[in-house]
């Protein structure tokens, strides 16, 4: 069962044990050669610039990990469509989802009971690791919208809850990427395709047709059902803070726990944890307790839960330093994110993103 370390010196040796050539070949597999770093890069530990970097520097030419960068340069590509469209991303983004005909998300798929064996043993599995592989996700995301006609939002809201790599826009962008709303078209998986990657035996199920009839056939007996998901954070109690005015605080946050940011900065440093950002987009029990064990990499770290407008009443007169994401409001000095490109503009696809990426370094 796939497990997720906390600690820095374990995160690194993971970067270690990442062979990118085989990840090319091999990462549509659900037992494929992929890194597991995601979790790390959504909760901001290291950047996707960094990673691609230590690859190279590991004597990789990047010809031959191409690949992997651009699967990297997907997150980043992600973050650059939220911080463009902003809460437009919560929305069909390039156009209606087509034939949504209703709210919610299949019971079948919150209960593991869809009649898709690999999909369920996957689902199962996901909510004890937090971890989904990437083909599953988007074969979920077909189960859910393409074939049960559900819209998007919900079921994204699901997913997100439990991801320890939860990220709002790469998540939500690619529920819409597979549901047709941010895309030219719907994808969809048969029975075939999902036996193939996931090496299942089962080849009797109601995905066990050609595309053409997927694409129209009913909604299944097994998928009919819809329930809008429960989802409630638990964030911890809030202790007093111990502030010396006299030194900066940098602000970190669910999308930023890099224990190398500003180390040599004697500061406050200071986890916020805002209720109206979690109750918007809420996480599991298991998301936060990842967050709060990454905390530990960070020294004298202290947890704030409140909204910015308290926390900045008790600063007094020290600077606030935090790194740019879309959800931060604060009021300070912003350090921008390492981005894997300087390209900074909405694309309306990843590949027209990526060769501006390309040219950018040309």
């Amino acid at each position: 069962m796939t497990t997720f370390p906390t600690t820095y010196a374990e995160i690194l040796n993971r970067l270690d044990t990442i062979d990118p050539v085989s990840y090319g070949r091999s990462r549509n597999f659900v037992d494929g050669a992929v890194s597991y770093l995601s979790p790390y890069v959504s909760r901001g530990v290291f950047s996707t610039k960094q990673v691609s970097e230590y690859m190279l520097a590991r004597g990789y030419p990047a010809s031959r990990i191409q690949k992997f960068i651009q699967e990297l340069c997907w997150r980043d590509y992600w973050q650059q469509v939220w911080i463009h469209k902003g809460n437009q991303i919560d929305e069909d983004l390039q156009h209606p989802q087509p034939r949504a005909e209703r709210d919610g998300i299949p019971v079948a798929i919150v209960t593991a009971t869809t009649g898709i064996e690999a999909i369920d043993e996957q689902i199962r599995s996901f909510y004890q690791t937090g971890y989904l592989h990437n083909h599953v996700r988007m074969y979920t995301a077909a189960l859910a919208c393409n074939i049960g006609r559900a819209h998007w939002y919900q079921p994204a809201r699901w997913m997100y809850y439990h991801l320890l790599d939860a990220d709002w826009a790469s998540n939500a962008l690619s529920w819409q990427w597979v549901a047709g709303s941010n895309s030219r078209k719907t994808y969809l998986a048969n029975q075939e395709n999902i036996s193939k990657y996931c090496h299942s035996n089962q080849q009797e199920s109601y995905l066990n047709k050609p595309y053409s009839e997927l694409e129209h056939m009913p909604i299944p007996l097994e998928l009919q059902e819809t329930v809008l998901p429960d989802l409630n954070t638990s964030l911890p109690d809030s202790h007093p803070l111990a502030i010396d005015p006299n030194l900066p605080t940098l602000l970190y946050n669910f999308y930023n726990m890099d224990p190398k940011w500003r180390g040599d900065v004697s500061a406050n440093r200071v986890l916020i944890l805002e209720p109206s950002v979690f109750e918007r987009y809420p996480i599991s029990n298991n998301s936060l307790q990842f967050l709060m064990d990454l905390g530990n990499n960070i020294p004298d770290l202290q947890t704030f839960v409140g909204e910015f407008s308290e926390l900045h009443a008790q600063l007094g007169s020290s600077a606030v330093y935090f790194k740019e994401h879309p959800l931060n409001k604060y009021i300070g000095h912003e350090d921008p994110r390492d981005w894997m490109y300087p390209v900074n503009r909405y694309y309306p696809s990843f590949f027209s993103y990526w060769k501006a990426c390309q040219k950018s370094v040309s």
